[in-house]
């Protein structure tokens, strides 16, 4: 069963009702950007099918996005977040973070984690700070999985 939260803005409304994102619109955001270049539909079908999801929408359209993959219990990652250009400069992304830090399902989380290129300004409002000890902390990271791993991404193999 799923959950759906609404925060109500002037104009705009943030969503936590899978059924009321624009998949579409959402890939074809991520596809463009400098951390999933290319991502396939089915990939971010799968993605936002498996996470908590926050849209911002202006009536129907999907202006911005966020995802957080957790257990809801212990841990959290942040992931996807954007407000489209011509929608930025009023509040949105700080609106948007308020609503993922007061989830109910987000409270008591040991850890919550992101990645950000240009972003440090806003998430550093709600409390996120450069990791303590990154010499403990390890990834696996594969940015051409898109491009030379496609047909494996959409098959599962």
């Amino acid at each position: 069963m799923s959950r759906t939260d609404h925060h109500a803005m002037p104009d705009y409304e943030i969503t936590t009702d899978p059924g009321r994102l624009d998949v579409e619109a959402i890939h074809r955001f991520l596809a463009g950007t400098y951390w999933s270049p290319g991502i396939p539909r089915a990939v971010v079908e799968r993605a936002v099918r498996h996470s908590l999801c926050f849209g911002v929408l202006l009536g129907a359209e999907q202006v911005g996005f966020g995802r957080v993959v957790t257990d809801r219990a212990t841990f959290a990652y942040l992931a996807d977040v954007y407000v489209l250009e011509a929608h930025r400069g009023k509040g949105l992304a700080r609106r948007l973070m308020d609503a993922v830090i007061a989830h109910p399902d987000l409270q008591g989380l040991r850890r919550m984690l992101l990645a950000t290129r240009d972003a440090h300004g806003l998430y550093a409002r709600y409390g996120f700070t450069p990791l303590a000890a990154p010499d403990r902390l390890m990834e696996r990271h594969r940015p051409d999985v898109y491009q030379a791993g496609a047909s494996e991404i959409t098959t599962g193999g």
